[in-house]
């Protein structure tokens, strides 16, 4: 199913607001009806001690990357606000860039359950770092 292009340019609005985003450098890779991909370039500016992407970074991107996959499911007039979400960290976020893939498992009038991954990406590895359910609560507006 495809989107509503006033949608789409909603969410892309919506999206360049989050200045957190601009930030540390996260773009959408990939819009459809339930699924957003973020792609976020290796920073050095984003790492922890280590080196790795931080994990509130690797957070960040995948709680986004849920949460405008819900928003796809909302009408127009309609906003995406997170209630709560639990993110497991596999592996270090390292490599060239993250990719964070969210996912609709079920939209309702008011809560909407999601799945996300994130994975690193060096070279043509792929590595899976994080997994994170997350529900988002939808917010009228006027």
């Amino acid at each position: 199913m495809s989107l509503d292009p006033e949608l789409v340019a909603e969410v892309r609005r919506t999206f360049d607001q989050q200045k957190a985003m601009s930030k540390v450098g996260a773009t959408i890779a990939h819009l459809a009806a339930g699924e957003c991909d973020l792609r976020l370039p290796y920073d050095i500016t984003n790492t922890q001690q280590h080196g790795f992407v931080h994990g509130g970074i690797v957070a960040m991107i995948a709680d986004t990357a849920c949460g405008i996959a819900a928003r796809t499911t909302m009408p127009l007039n309609m906003g995406i606000l997170t209630a709560e979400f639990k993110l497991n960290l596999l592996a270090p976020a390292e490599g060239d860039y993250l990719i964070a893939q969210g996912r609709v498992v079920r939209a309702g009038r008011r809560l909407v359950v999601t799945q996300g991954d994130v994975f690193s990406f060096a070279g043509d590895k792929r590595k899976h770092i994080a997994l994170i359910t997350a529900t988002m609560m939808t917010v009228e507006f006027q």
